[in-house]
């Protein structure tokens, strides 16, 4: 792909996102949301592989049944109230409407069939954009219709993806498959908080987008793709290797690491709301997810193939590491202490 289709595609993908969040009226931000999903297709199939061109369509076809039914939600409300601000969601059954086609722009289950096969379809670093970019807008409909939502539908759809995201990814091979059900059962987590304390979603956002950047990038810099490359991953760049082992760990939620900080403050917060129940069952199944990071961790720094390689081992690359790269793990490592000020925030 040619710099200036790339550089036209990147700014219609911020200009889109800015639209959405900075909209009050729903046909803006429903606008906005096309033009995310027109500027992203083309990233998708750049490669121009049979599996990019499947991934782009089959992303084109659930995001455009999705913005067909926010725009008939938001019609829907407007006829029954005359209001068009994004605020003002009233009606029950286009709460309802609104809840699911945002489920299923995000992949919240069980509208979640989509997005492994979309992000398997793709390079890791357009996986990366369709992980943590294009789960913002959504996400900030979601945060300003907070208060029309349905608690007992957002509950049921959370802990559905917080079971299937980690049920689903126990028996994958492939590493973006991996990472997508992780963000499955992720997304289950923000959808619990969302009606209760809707600044815990955007935090709990933040710092899983902190934290996958961290881990896509790392994998990018190594090339690996499936476990079976990253069990050799160690001899191409040790240090990147032990920062992706304590990344992984950050993303499982274990102290003290910073990724507990947002499930510490949704199981605080789910307890005020007299939510316990929910809370160790949300609790119980994110043992799941743990259980195919160990994996990953595993086959990152203790194992190697059982097998000889046909090809000759890449011993300790000299390309320097990437700055970037450097600073989000530090900060997916490090940032636990700021929990006592956050928390006074949410």
């Amino acid at each position: 792909m040619k710099p200036q289709a790339k550089l036209i595609f990147t700014t219609s993908l911020l200009l889109g996102s800015s639209i959405t969040i900075s909209s009050n009226h729903w046909i803006m931000a429903w606008t906005g949301l096309e033009i995310n999903t027109l500027a992203v297709l083309p990233l998708i199939s750049k490669s121009h592989h049979p599996r990019a061109i499947e991934a782009a369509t089959k992303y084109f076809l659930v995001q455009a049944a999705a913005s067909s039914l926010i725009l008939f939600s938001s019609i829907t409300n407007a006829w029954h109230t005359g209001q068009w601000d994004i605020t003002q969601l009233t009606h029950p059954t286009s709460s309802l409407l609104l809840t699911a086609a945002i489920a299923m722009k995000l992949g919240l289950a069980p509208f979640h069939f989509w997005f492994p096969e979309v992000l398997q379809g793709t390079s890791l670093p357009i996986g990366l954009l369709l992980s943590t970019v294009m789960k913002f807008p959504p996400i900030t409909l979601l945060y300003m219709t907070s208060n029309s939502l349905n608690p007992t539908m957002l509950t049921t759809m959370a802990i559905l993806s917080a079971a299937l995201g980690g049920w689903m990814g126990l028996n994958q091979t492939q590493i973006r498959k991996i990472l997508a059900f992780s963000s499955i059962s992720h997304l289950g987590w923000m959808a619990l908080i969302i009606c209760y304390s809707p600044k815990l979603t955007l935090l709990n956002f933040y710092l899983y987008s902190l934290m996958t950047a961290a881990v896509f990038l790392i994998l990018n810099t190594v090339k690996a793709t499936k476990l079976v490359t990253l069990m050799t991953s160690w001899t191409k760049n040790p240090p990147l290797n032990i920062a992706l082992l304590l990344t992984l760990l950050s993303l499982a939620g274990l102290p003290p690491l910073t990724g507990f900080l947002p499930k510490w403050l949704i199981i605080q917060e789910l307890t005020k709301q007299d939510m316990a129940l929910t809370a160790v069952t949300i609790s119980l199944l994110s043992l799941l997810s743990l259980f195919f990071y160990l994996r990953l961790m595993y086959c990152t720094a203790i194992t190697l193939p059982p097998h000889t390689t046909s090809h000759m081992k890449q011993w300790h690359i000299n390309k320097p590491t990437n700055m970037l790269i450097a600073i989000i793990t530090t900060l997916t490592l490090t940032l636990l202490p700021l929990s006592p000020m956050l928390s006074i925030i949410a």
